[in-house]
Formats: structure tokens, C-alpha cells, sequence
């Protein structure tokens, strides 16, 4: 009897198949020949490790979600989760399944800082843990955009985030409002809607107002066949400089100094 695979079944399998391969592929630090590679990978280390009891309040924030009882309605405007996909779910199941973990937060924080973070954006508030991270490095404004209003309403900080504007509407309305509105972006997070043709659109978009010295971080690039499409058709952009793979996430360079370059690195 032949096997019959779901499309629901797929979906799951994909990324354990897809971090086979990441495995199989990563480089760490003592195999990077590039100079300027093994100084952004060590120094990512030293970051993370440097910044060990900084931002611990937003680990504490995280834990009040993960403690939350309270439900409230999601308006999914991309491909939605792959975990819990109903109209309404529970807070804590969110911050589980669909927020990044302190790791991960601390590498948006580092690339960050390696841009003047005067101007930066987030697409895809979700429950607001890793625009706080962010705000912490920033030096202008983070401009953090969610389509769904609960999840805004309890992603929005009441106090101590002044860096912090969360911008609430459909990312096809509200993004190019704001890149008309603001100069040259530095730093931006793209994690909204996960399908090839919004991630590859809203990179597009922001191509225009980046810089130099601008870096873009990429979320979830393997989490389905079409964001890996969007991954590799982001990577081969004649604006893309360098590429890093880090699995969760991709990061891409303006500026690099040697030929166009793209790495999978452990992590």
C-alpha cells in the first residue's frame, strides 16, 4: 500500500528535514578562512555572552505570557501557524510556538549594533518580546508593525520603552506609509506573513531606503518550502553583498568586502 503524505504532513516534516541539512552544512568559527566572517561570528559570541544579565525583565515578561490564561482573537494575514491556527488562541500558546527565543532575540540585537540603529523595523510585532530587545540597542526608533489588534493590545508596553512604536494594520498599508516617511532604514527584522511572495515583497520594498551599512535579518527562512524560495531568491539579489544562514533566521549584508559570498553558520 503506498504511502500517502499530507500537505499538513509535510508542512511539519519539512524543517526537521531542513535542519539535516543545516547540520550537515554549518561552519563554525575555526573553519571561516574570511577574516571579517570569523570577527562577525566571534564577536556575536562575546555579545551574547557579554550581555548575559541584561534584559532579564523581558524574560520575565516572557514568563507572565507563558503563564497567561486569557485567550483573544488573531487575525492572520500570511500563512498563520503551523501549530495552533484557530481565530482564537491562548496567549501563552503564542509566546510558545511563535516568538523568538532569548538566543535568537540577542542576534537581532548584535546585528543591530553593527548599523548606526538609528531607524529600525520590525514586521511582525507578535507578542512584542523581541521589539523590546531590540529598543534596547537602538538609537533612534524601532517601528514595529502587527496586523492582528489583540495581539498588539498585549505586545504594546504600558511604560519604559520610548524607542518603541508599534504600528498596528495590514503590512501591504501600513509599511510603504512609513517608508515614505522616514529616511534611510538600518537595521530591519522581517518576520511577518511567511509566504514567498510577502517576504520577498516587503524586502523589496525596503531595498530602496537601505544604506551601506544597512543589515536585513530574515525569520524562519526554513520554516516552509516557499520561505526557503524567498530565502535564496533574497540571497541572489545583485544588492546582497553576503548572506549568513544561522537556520532560524538569514542575515544579509549591503556592503562586504570581497566578492559576493553566502555561509551557513553554526549557532
Amino acid at each position: 500500500m503506498p504511502i500517502i503524505y499530507t500537505t499538513d504532513l509535510i508542512s511539519k516534516v519539512h524543517p526537521l528535514l531542513s535542519y539535516l541539512r543545516y547540520w550537515l552544512v554549518k561552519e563554525d568559527k575555526y573553519s571561516l578562512q574570511s577574516p571579517f566572517l570569523f570577527s562577525i561570528h566571534q564577536n556575536l559570541l562575546s555579545f551574547i555572552q557579554a550581555r548575559k544579565e541584561e534584559d532579564l525583565d523581558i524574560e520575565v515578561f516572557r514568563n507572565q505570557l507563558l503563564s497567561s490564561t486569557e485567550s483573544i482573537e488573531v487575525m492572520d494575514y500570511g500563512a498563520g501557524s503551523k501549530t495552533v491556527n484557530t481565530p482564537k488562541r491562548r496567549v501563552a500558546d503564542i509566546t510558545k510556538y511563535s516568538t523568538s527565543d532569548r538566543k535568537y532575540a540577542q542576534l537581532y540585537q548584535y546585528f543591530a549594533t553593527l548599523t548606526p540603529a538609528h531607524t529600525v523595523l520590525e514586521l511582525g510585532t507578535c507578542m512584542g518580546i523581541g521589539s523590546r530587545y531590540l529598543s534596547r540597542v537602538t538609537q533612534g526608533k524601532v517601528y514595529t508593525f502587527e496586523g492582528s489588534p489583540e495581539i498588539a493590545r498585549v505586545a504594546t508596553p504600558e511604560q519604559g520603552h520610548d524607542k518603541l512604536q508599534v504600528i498596528l494594520g495590514e503590512l501591504s498599508d501600513t509599511l510603504p506609509i512609513l517608508l515614505q516617511t522616514v529616511g534611510e532604514i538600518d537595521f530591519a527584522l522581517i518576520d511577518a506573513n511567511h509566504t514567498y511572495e510577502g517576504t520577498l515583497g516587503y524586502f523589496t520594498q525596503i531595498v530602496p531606503k537601505a544604506h551601506s551599512k544597512t543589515i536585513v535579518a530574515i525569520g524562519d527562512i526554513h520554516w516552509s518550502k516557499e520561505m526557503e524560495q524567498a530565502w535564496k531568491a533574497i540571497k541572489t539579489k545583485p544588492e546582497v553583498r553576503l548572506s549568513l544562514d544561522f537556520y532560524e533566521c538569514g542575515i544579509v549584508f549591503f556592503d562586504y568586502p570581497g566578492a559576493k559570498a553566502e555561509y551557513v553558520l553554526d549557532f
